[in-house]
């Protein structure tokens, strides 16, 4: 019987389903996807500006993994599926699925679909972008998720087979993952050739990015702008829009002043203190959405003090999330105590987190001998509420004789340096694209993943790589849960980081656009985006 559901997420929907109808914000009445179109009040056409703090660092797919580069390349490329508002999985370049044995997905694709360049999207096309994103001449920080991939078989022109080394019920949410879309097979073609003449993988991919999604690729200023335009040859119904253009503005309050003056439409993101300011001017609002994403401080591991647990928990217990929430994020979001929130598959309510208590925590510096405290830095890229909390925790932590200095690093300077383990403490954020905690936990803390695969704060322990080993490769949806609480057990021990909250995400947007959504992954959602003219 084919079937367009996972196996296991039979049951992992049913809960997230649950989770996502109690807790998730609705749209309002005008971001539906009915009310997208003319009736709306919208009008085919126009030019849509979205201001983001950071640029994309690569418009290769293969080559990131980082939310403003996702942002972009999801309107160009497109994934075998996709998920919807409550991350169920639905056909895109594949119209149906289903797993044949254990170790084995069959999917049958879509036929008719050209990419950009004019060039077919069949089941060669799916070999050669997944074949790629695993080769390590390319080195993808994406290929985590999918080196459980032993071969992809081409059974015909539109049907092909996975084969996985282990059985893994997750792997139609890995595809719907961004790292998961399809790439022109001409242009990957033409980027092997290009490497063997000396480039660097991924360049001209980057340089003019191929796919089959309802917008192409136009221009890239680095450091200024992307921008996209309408795709007039998509294969579905096309997008509304004429252009997008991704505008680069670090400063929020310049986001928030181009909004205000018609520079700009949507800014992506609000900060919760400026959501008066967007609330007060009668034809901007506030779009809000749940989300999946984890804020945290983490500690670098390899360097002195911080291979100590006693001074990862010392630092722990001496920062008190609840000020941090309210006194920088407008008590917008809940205080985290494991990794991944609650409505993803794998969350243990049953975890305890490290309790502020600073008397606890002088004692454990004591313990390490550091009574007297050290001298360290905290590092984050620049973005005003994460600097906030980088400065409200350098206050927190003097109380405890830690002299720590803020340091403010560019987007892709941080994601470099951070996975070359240069930082002390740094504070970052992830978001568990897929809904299952495979995708939150296992490229965070496995030890094959050390640096840029996510393994930031360079967590190695053998206890920790079987649990998660074991729960990616167990079919039982129960099973999994299980290890999974086990797992934040151990983390809760262990002490890699210290999880500050999960985030609402919080867009200013302009009355004239309609149809904009925001997925619990953070990403805009903009082909049924129109402007009201």
């Amino acid at each position: 019987m084919r079937i367009q559901k996972k196996i296991y997420v039979l049951v992992f929907i049913a809960l997230l389903s649950l989770v996502l109808a109690a807790c998730a914000s609705e749209p309002d009445s005008n971001t539906n996807e009915s009310d997208s179109n003319d009736s709306a009040g919208g009008t085919k056409g126009g030019d849509l500006t979205i201001t983001t703090p950071s640029d994309a660092v690569s418009l290769d797919p293969a080559a990131s993994n980082d939310t403003p580069s996702s942002d972009v390349q999801r309107n160009i490329f497109e994934t075998l599926v996709t998920q919807d508002e409550n991350m169920e999985v639905q056909p895109l370049l594949a119209e149906e699925w289903e797993q044949i044995d254990d170790t084995t997905w069959e999917f049958k694709l879509r036929q008719d679909v050209k990419f950009h360049d004019g060039s077919d999207f069949n089941a060669d096309v799916v070999k050669a972008n997944i074949d790629r994103t695993l080769d390590p001449d390319v080195g993808s920080p994406r290929a985590i998720m999918y080196n459980m991939i032993s071969e992809v078989e081409v059974v015909d022109d539109y049907t092909v087979h996975f084969k996985t080394e282990y059985p893994f019920a997750a792997l139609p949410a890995h595809l719907a993952h961004p790292g998961g879309v399809m790439i022109s097979k001409d242009q990957i073609e033409e980027d092997y050739a290009a490497m063997e003449d000396g480039e660097d993988a991924g360049n001209v991919i980057s340089a003019n990015p191929q796919g089959t999604g309802p917008f192409k690729y136009d221009e890239w200023q680095p450091g200024q702008y992307v921008r996209l335009v309408n795709n007039e040859d998509y294969w579905g119904e096309p997008a509304l829009l004429d252009s997008v253009t991704f505008k680069v503005v670090t400063e929020d309050l310049t986001r928030i002043a181009e909004l205000q003056t018609g520079d700009s439409q949507v800014a992506n993101a609000l900060s919760p203190s400026d959501v008066a300011q967007i609330e007060g001017s009668d034809h901007l609002s506030v779009q809000a959405q749940d989300s999946l994403a984890l804020s945290y401080l983490g500690f670098n591991m390899e360097k002195e003090p911080f291979d100590d647990v006693r001074v990862r928990q010392a630092i722990a217990k001496a920062i008190d999330k609840e000020e941090i929430l309210s006194g920088i994020y407008d008590n917008v979001g809940i205080p985290a105590h494991t990794p991944i929130a609650s409505s993803v598959f794998g969350y243990s309510d049953d975890v305890k987190d490290h309790e502020y208590n600073v008397e606890e925590a002088k004692e454990l510096l004591a313990e390490a001998g550091l009574e007297n405290g050290f001298s360290t830095t905290i590092w984050t890229n620049d973005d005003r509420q994460r600097i906030d909390t980088a400065t409200n925790i350098q206050a927190q932590l003097k109380e405890i004789g830690i002299n720590a200095e803020v340091r403010t690093v560019e987007w892709g300077s941080m994601l470099e340096q951070t996975a070359n383990g240069e930082h002390d403490m740094f504070v970052f954020g992830w978001t568990t694209v897929t809904g299952d905690a495979d995708n939150g936990l296992y490229p965070l803390f496995h030890s094959d993943n050390l640096g840029e695969s996510g393994n930031r704060t360079f967590t190695v322990d053998p206890e920790l790589d079987d649990l998660l080993d074991r729960a990616r490769q167990e079919g039982d949806p129960d099973e999994r849960l299980e290890l999974y609480r086990q797992t934040q057990e151990l983390l809760a021990e262990i002490t890699p980081m210290v999880y500050i909250h999960h985030q609402q995400y919080l867009l200013g947007v302009d009355d004239s656009v309609k149809g904009l959504t925001q997925s619990p992954t953070q990403l805009l959602n903009l082909k049924e985006v129109s402007i009201e003219q």
